[in-house]
């Protein structure tokens, strides 16, 4: 089967080219990009129209409420709202109930995620067990079922001895650890970050310094055993140095933030809209700039949608008793494109970080426009305006805080190995 496109806006993030021109897929890989090239025989034709063909986004850090919470996201759910973001691979976390720390747990929700969504599904799994931080899981067995990084997401291992163990551990098989920075002990129970705004809302805060030490002792242990770490969320410009250095000393250290916290700060929380609580908390504005300046010189490596589907019960709540997260699978791209708009970030270092980066971090083939890659492309329009209505999403879940936002960039079609997943 050939599929060529033609007329498109060709972003390549690693030859970082902004060139028109066509893109040709043969059973279901890229074979020819280029501004000449000649239509097969018996080929499809699909004009692009002059719109942007990019490679398809890899989210690390997407939630599925499978098994335990299928009222709040299911695998077909979350596929559909994938696909409608321009995502062709979610990379999906264990922090399910029951958590996936079993051989078994990861092959049901593998399974799961292959009769039902129609983009890529790459598991994680936790790193220790029920993620309580106790004892480490069986890396080699869930590696060989498929997991391809280890993480107990937002549960900080607060044992030093068993992260240091369960990291020696995934360094001997080469595998990836991914950890949430923060001081479990600062951050416990906040909902803000501290400061005057904070203060003057009465909300219980922490300090952007729990993040800084939790990167700070990490460092240290990964210094220690030499194991493959990521950060999923550096959010405070405090924690920057740390990083950089980490980096410079030749350790195997990458590090990812949010979309939310590219996009949003502190402030956005007003009168207490239980919507923008998210953890960590929203910064303030002098972090977030900090953080679109690291990911545009690549100290930050990552940008992720840490999409965390949660029911209206659960958030129409008092802002400190409400659950944090927020769905981002179909929001990341537009609100991505903020920053284009902006004259923040070109296209190519936005799909950089969110498609080239990850996919070479987790050691998958895809997020590239060259010859040979996966045909996992998005096709949008950057510049068409819409105002979100969060009752059309397509996740379960309706927990967005760009609801009644205007917004700037649609998708216009999405392909997993060349086939359309989904068409506006």
């Amino acid at each position: 089967m050939k599929t060529i496109f033609i007329n498109a806006r060709l972003i390549d993030p690693t030859s970082e080219q902004d060139l028109v021109g066509s893109l040709l897929v043969e059973d279901g890989v890229i074979s020819a990009i280029g501004a000449d090239i000649s239509v097969p025989d018996a080929a499809e034709v699909v004009d692009c129209e002059g719109l942007c063909l990019a490679p398809g986004i890899v989210d690390i850090g997407v939630k599925v409420c499978e098994p335990g919470e299928r009222h709040k996201e299911s695998y077909r759910s979350a596929g559909l709202a994938a696909a409608a973001g321009g995502v062709t691979t979610i990379v999906t976390r264990p922090d399910t109930s029951p958590a996936i720390d079993t051989p078994e747990t990861l092959e049901f929700a593998t399974r799961r995620a292959n009769e039902a969504a129609p983009v890529n599904v790459v598991p994680m799994a936790a790193l220790t067990k029920d993620r309580a931080g106790r004892e480490m899981t069986e890396i080699g067995f869930l590696m060989d079922a498929g997991a391809v990084a280890f993480t107990d997401c937002d549960h900080v291992v607060v044992d030093t001895k068993v992260f240091s163990r369960a990291l020696t551990y995934a360094r001997s098989l080469g595998a990836l650890v991914i950890a949430h920075p923060q001081d479990p002990g600062l951050s416990k129970g906040a909902a803000a970050t501290s400061g005057k705004f904070a203060s003057l809302r009465g909300l219980p805060a922490v300090s952007p310094i729990a993040e800084r030490m939790g990167l700070d002792r990490d460092i240290a242990l990964v210094e220690v055993t030499g194991a493959k770490y990521h950060a999923d969320q550096i959010t405070a410009a405090r924690a920057l140095p740390a990083l950089e250095r980490a980096k410079a000393n030749g350790l195997d250290i990458t590090a990812g933030t949010s979309i939310h916290h590219l996009t949003l700060n502190e402030l956005d929380v007003a009168d207490y809209r239980t919507f923008f609580k998210v953890k960590p908390p929203l910064r303030s504005e002098d972090d977030r700039q900090a953080i679109i300046a690291a990911v545009k010189s690549g100290l930050i490596d990552v940008i992720s949608s840490m999409h965390t589907p949660q029911d209206e019960e659960s958030k129409r709540l008092p802002f400190e008793e409400a659950a944090s997260g927020a769905v981002a699978l179909e929001t990341l791209l537009p609100a991505a494109l903020r920053l284009y708009h902006s004259d923040l970030m070109t296209l190519q270092e936005l799909f950089r970080s969110m498609s080239f980066n990850p996919a070479q971090r987790l050691g998958l083939a895809s997020g590239r426009l060259e010859a040979g890659a996966p045909a996992d492309l998005v096709l949008f329009d950057p510049d068409a305006p819409f105002v979100l209505d969060r009752f059309k999403l397509k996740s379960k879940s309706k927990n967005t805080p760009f609801d009644g936002q205007r917004l700037q960039g649609k998708t216009r079609a999405t392909y997993v190995g060349g086939q359309a997943v989904y068409q506006n």
